[in-house]
């Protein structure tokens, strides 16, 4: 585990009792049991993790019961689900624009915003009405009928855009509603034993279903994309999906974890947790009934340090592609990480796993050749050094061993014969920095050639007809 996220206090004793939030850049909505909407501003103080809030506007007279809360920039409108009917407001004013009058009796909404190819944002929105799913789009200031009423099973508890489906969670059961014009619906799975469905949204278009205290993740037609379900440590509340991470609301703190790999990275403390909402990246609220905090990521660079420390190097590549560093230095770290990456897996004895990785990454095949014992000169081999101390092979082990290095130095050889009269030829890269790199291809197609004589010696395989040429490092 390591800090993904420190938890700030945004408001602490809040007089009114939080129903639901909504964010977006600086700006805080809260809608507070009374019918109240608090409007805060949330000002960074730059270098530090301290912020400045300001209530900048108070509707105390908003309505007699504020439901949900969303929040479309775009347009510059807010989206309520107020006293069981949809209403939209100004964002800056809160004046009422409209209300969506046959939504009468909703209990549920799910707005989904997609960006067309001419850059325009196109706004959708499913509401739950009963046992009655009504869909529409905005334009013009309206909400208009997308097309005409799906009938649910149930009346829908949780709900979340799936691109061109809709996932809805019943009281017993998940359904996947495809938008195609007729409303096909696919039973998914039953919701567990707690009864309470929880869907949340995906930044990739996708999905996550909770089935009491496991998630799994559904594409567009019902179907898991990951292998493994998350296994959380308590069942979720709520949850929101901040790339690489998955933020879950628990009873008695908030759980970061991530899909792949599938690791729990961190739990945070809190005083009875129960919303959690975006503002974009890297902005997350949580709030508890009468406090608000905001989850401040840690410095990608200090979360790159402590996953290298902890060997995880897969999210350590995911963190290290999203840093906003000069396209260079960024390359020059990445192909660090995967050549830590390569040599850990080697470390495990997953042998086939590394020299995939060392092939792809250019590696010098004399750093790789001095991963195993006596293939090369003892003067030559003192001159590489690696992250951490070599696993000691042996019997089966080293077979297995040599045989992926077989594969590795066979591939290795066929592309530098391909390439040996290039007039620019790609100089291999050291596994670690400041090791020296064999320069000339005709020199390193020596070496590889030895390397594998010995190799296919070790494993008494049928050695080829070549004619295997004098190492120049021996």
């Amino acid at each position: 585990m390591h800090d993904a996220y420190e938890p700030v206090p945004i408001l602490e004793k809040l007089p009114l009792q939080i129903d639901c939030l909504a964010a977006w850049e600086d700006w805080l909505l809260v809608g507070t049991k009374p019918g109240h909407l608090l409007l805060y501003r949330i000002k960074n103080n730059a270098g530090t993790n301290r912020f400045e809030v300001t209530l900048e506007k108070s509707n105390k007279n908003f309505s007699k019961k504020i439901q949900q809360l969303f929040v479309v920039s775009q347009y510059k409108i807010l989206v309520s689900l107020l006293e069981n009917n949809i209403h939209v407001h100004d964002l800056l004013t809160f004046q009422q624009i409209t209300v969506v009058s046959k939504a009468r009796g909703a209990t549920l909404f799910a707005c989904d915003l997609q960006q067309s190819p001419s850059g325009e944002a196109q706004l959708r929105m499913c509401v739950a009405v009963k046992k009655k799913l009504q869909l529409y789009y905005w334009k013009d200031r309206e909400f208009y009928e997308l097309q005409g009423d799906f009938a649910a099973p149930d009346i829908p508890k949780s709900m979340a855009w799936c691109q061109n489906s809709i996932c809805v969670g019943f009281k017993r059961d998940y359904y996947l509603i495809r938008m195609d014009g007729r409303g096909s619906i696919k039973e998914l799975f039953p919701t567990g034993k707690q009864l309470e469905p929880l869907v949340a949204p995906l930044a990739d278009g996708k999905v996550a279903v909770g089935q009491d205290d496991l998630t799994v993740v559904l594409n567009e037609e019902g179907v898991c994309t990951q292998k493994y379900a998350l296994n959380w440590t308590d069942i979720p509340i709520a949850m929101e999906h901040q790339s690489p991470y998955i933020i879950a609301v628990l009873p008695r703190y908030v759980e970061i974890r991530t899909f792949e790999p599938r690791l729990l990275v961190q739990s945070v403390e809190l005083q009875r947790p129960r919303f959690i909402t975006s503002a974009g990246p890297n902005i997350v609220y949580v709030a508890s009934n009468h406090f608000v905090w905001r989850l401040v990521p840690v410095p990608i660079a200090s979360q790159i340090r402590q996953l290298l420390q902890d060997k995880q190097f897969e999210l350590a590549l995911q963190l290290a592609n999203m840093k906003d560093d000069v396209e260079g230095d960024k390359r020059q770290q990445i192909h660090h990480i995967q050549n830590l990456y390569a040599f850990n897996l080697f470390c495990q004895k997953r042998f086939d796993d590394s020299m995939q990785v060392f092939a792809k990454l250019g590696t010098d095949p004399t750093h790789v050749i001095g991963l195993y014992p006596d293939l090369l000169p003892a003067d030559y081999r003192k001159q590489l050094h690696y992250p951490n101390p070599l696993p000691s092979l042996s019997g089966a082990e080293l077979e297995k061993a040599h045989l992926a290095l077989i594969d590795y130095l066979t591939q290795k050889r066929s592309h530098l014969v391909k390439h040996l009269n290039d007039s620019e030829p790609s100089t291999p890269s050291p596994l670690m920095e400041g090791i020296p790199t064999i320069k000339s291809r005709k020199k390193l197609l020596q070496i590889i050639d030895t390397t594998l004589l010995k190799c296919y010696l070790h494993c008494r395989s049928p050695l080829s007809r070549l004619t295997w040429p004098w190492c120049p490092l021996c």
